[in-house]
């Protein structure tokens, strides 16, 4: 069981405890069965439970003159991809100083379709992402939402006239509140919790090779509790309501991925 468990830590660094069970559980023999208290039991003694994770830096500039939209998506659950994007920016850190990752994310199937990183926060590297994530938009689909802050980037004009040519709606935060776009926030924290924050990475070249293959592991291997365990792409191509791996505690809303 701790190779298996040394295994899928090679991939994935920081994934959880539940998680790392999900995945394994199926490949024990049954004799080596085991629950979730006695294999975080079993983590524990090995050294290999994930400690706390760090705060996010403030990456959004939202006092300028250009045009913040409404948030069209207070009470918006989507029930396939490709209905609503939602968009962040989080910085990471290199031995020559931060650079900046822009990510947008399908909020139905939590996968990453599109993405870009530079060395400041100009919004082309955000236009970059967003272009990325329009390539692999299907044909005809309607309906569909972009979500994010209210940061410069996401309001200029280069980016605004972009969504409006490819008919997408635009919704934004309508104060700080994090909450408010929860779903992009948690995956910065996934990337960076589970990945980034454990690596020295020497420049923006090798930051942009290491980011690649963590959001293709992120994708195609991490399993999330909100899409019943299963994986980002995996859920891509389904519909409807996925069984939740969670146990609610509070009437707000609680986003778990």
């Amino acid at each position: 069981m701790l190779q298996m468990v040394e295994k899928q830590r090679e991939l994935m660094p920081k994934i959880g405890g539940r998680k790392l069970l999900e995945l394994i559980q199926p490949r024990l023999p049954t004799e080596l069965s085991i629950g979730r208290d006695s294999f975080f039991d079993f983590l524990r003694r090995h050294g290999l439970l994930v400690g706390k994770r760090r705060r996010r830096v403030q990456t959004t500039y939202s006092n300028h003159w250009l045009r913040k939209y409404p948030n069209l998506i207070k009470e918006f659950v989507p029930v396939r991809s490709n209905q609503l994007w939602v968009s962040d920016i989080t910085y990471v850190e290199t031995v020559k100083g931060f650079v900046y990752l822009n990510l947008i994310t399908d909020a139905y199937s939590r996968k990453i379709v599109g993405w870009a990183i530079g060395e400041t926060l100009e919004a082309k590297y955000t236009v970059e992402a967003l272009k990325m994530a329009l390539r692999q938009l299907p044909k005809g689909t309607e309906g569909l939402i972009h979500h994010s802050d209210r940061g410069v980037q996401y309001c200029c004009g280069e980016y605004v006239k972009i969504l409006d040519k490819n008919q997408v709606r635009i919704s934004m935060t309508e104060n700080g509140d994090p909450r408010e776009n929860a779903i992009a926030e948690r995956v910065n924290g996934i990337l960076k919790d589970e990945w980034l924050n454990q690596m020295k990475l020497q420049s923006l070249e090798v930051a942009v090779k290491e980011i690649k293959r963590i959001i293709d592991i992120y994708n195609n291997f991490r399993p999330h509790a909100s899409l019943g365990m299963k994986t980002p792409e995996y859920a891509h191509c389904q519909s409807g309501e996925f069984k939740k791996h969670w146990k609610t505690y509070y009437k707000t809303t609680v986003v778990s991925v």
